[in-house]
């Protein structure tokens, strides 16, 4: 297989190739843009692009960035023998050729300068493991000597060499292997998949970061699930998340039995997926019944419970979040508002919903009433279709008078009209219990529709509540008589 007729139309490759030759070493196309070229996936990492040569990688890229008439950026790593060039659209990675060796205690392996062959023997996978020529005499030959392109052929993820080596040597590479799998809809190869779940303790020595950088990616494919359940068979899920493979399995109990959370949770996700692209949305499908079993209850009438578990489950979001290394901040919190309200709008699909408890859930989900509902309708996962039909159809009424009531009541995210720092204007007073107490009762009645959501309207209740707690505006009180 030659690409030379696809290197000829790309600027980048001549200037590589140039400064190769006048180097005097031989450079090649390495890694993801070879495999992403064959599998023709018009990929915007496909922008990235990886460079080995027998000799100095960073000499290379130097050469390179002098090549071009303008100023070109250039970052050299010389402790890694890397170096990276930022052109428009590209990222340019340089390093010369080699091999590794690691420590079993460590992740930092000792580097020597190699062969072609030994530099791609040391990556991840087979798939990985191509490079193109660069070289006058077999300009854009694809070399191969590790079998990657029959493994693209046969949809396989299998490692260049012993796998148990490569994934002791860095344990990343286990959470890689699925997010290519996912990625690329591939199967792992079964030796490749056994040394997997025999190393997988190995995590332990992998930063949360990274692990959880992966994580994401496999989160954001089409189809999370896939990536999930090999994460699950791989004993990789229980070393940094058991709270969801606690998810997994079935009790039973004078044959009532409750229904498997963990794949409920994994086709809730994919259903969301289907919905939306936003990261944090799909990690509130993760997270919606994540305390089903510190919640689970056995009720002889009613079979099993988890009752609270929404509440439960919002509580312990942030200390997943805090333990996983992912960000304490307003994704956090959606998140875990997600988590907590998303019961509420199956609770009423009912004809009789009240305007009120609509009110309610568009203040406390505010901004977030739109991706709340997208994950409520993917939280309806019954095998009965007619079920499913009617429940979808029932959100699809809800929808409709959540938005007739947020158009007459403009409750979603409201502020009261009346502050506390007016009503203690108002009545000379400091703040006290007593400024919350009459906020939250004019903020009751907006919610429970007693009056409209304006302020004359806010103010005259204010009056009204003050008065009946012997309380008078400042310029209303009653001047004190002098003998």
């Amino acid at each position: 297989m030659n690409f030379k007729a696809h290197l000829e139309g790309i600027e980048v490759f001549e200037k590589v190739a140039k400064a190769a030759e006048k180097l005097n070493v031989e450079a090649f196309v390495v890694g993801g843009y070879v495999r992403d070229l064959i599998l023709e996936r018009d990929k915007k990492s496909k922008k990235d692009i990886d460079f080995t040569c027998v000799g100095s990688g960073i000499a290379l890229a130097k050469e390179v960035a002098e090549s071009y008439e303008e100023h070109v950026p250039l970052s050299v790593f010389k402790n890694f023998g890397t170096a990276m060039i930022k052109l428009d659209d590209w990222e340019l990675e340089f390093v010369g050729a080699r091999k590794e060796s690691y420590r079993s205690e460590s992740r930092k392996p000792i580097v020597e300068d190699g062969t072609l062959q030994e530099d791609l023997e040391r990556r991840d996978f087979t798939i990985n493991a191509m490079a193109i020529s660069l070289n006058k005499e077999n300009y854009g030959e694809l070399l191969d000597p590790l079998g990657g392109l029959n493994d693209i052929k046969r949809k396989i993820i299998r490692t260049p060499l012993d796998p148990n080596v490569t994934f002791s040597d860095d344990p990343l590479r286990m959470m890689r292997a699925v997010r290519f799998a996912s990625q690329l809809n591939f199967d792992i190869d079964a030796d490749t998949f056994y040394a997997l779940t025999q190393n997988a303790s190995r995590l332990k020595i992998i930063s949360k970061e990274r692990i959880i950088d992966e994580l994401n990616k496999i989160l954001l494919e089409p189809k999370p699930s896939y990536g999930f359940k090999l994460l699950f068979a791989g004993k990789l899920l229980h070393e940094f998340f058991p709270e969801m493979v606690d998810l997994q399995g079935v009790d039973s109990v004078d044959d009532k039995s409750h229904k498997d959370n963990f794949y409920h949770t994994l086709q809730v996700l994919d259903n969301v997926s289907q919905m939306s692209d936003d990261l944090w949305l799909r990690w509130a499908a993760v997270l919606h019944d994540i305390a089903k079993p510190a919640t689970k209850r056995f009720n002889s009438k009613v079979g099993w419970t988890f009752h609270g578990h929404e509440d439960k489950g919002a509580k312990m979001t942030p200390g997943i979040f805090r333990r996983l290394k992912l960000p304490m901040d307003d994704r956090m919190k959606f998140v875990q508002k997600l988590v907590r309200l998303h019961l509420r709008p199956i609770a009423l699909v009912k004809d009789e919903v009240t305007d009120s408890a609509l009110r309610r859930l568009l203040f406390d989900a505010g901004d977030d009433i739109d991706s709340l509902m997208k994950l409520c309708r993917a939280d309806v996962t019954s095998k009965n279709n007619r079920r499913v039909k009617r429940y979808l159809d029932n959100f699809d009424k809800v929808e409709k008078k959540l938005l007739e009531v947020e158009e007459k009541d403009q409750v979603r995210n409201f502020q009261p009209p009346v502050s506390g720092e007016e009503i203690m204007q108002t009545f000379g007073l400091s703040p006290s219990k007593i400024v919350g107490e009459i906020k939250e009762e004019i903020k009751e009645a907006i919610l429970e529709g007693k009056i409209q959501n304006k302020p004359e309207k806010a103010r005259a209740l204010m009056f009204e509540i003050a008065k009946s707690k012997g309380l008078f505006p400042i310029n209303e009180l009653p001047k004190s008589s002098s003998k």
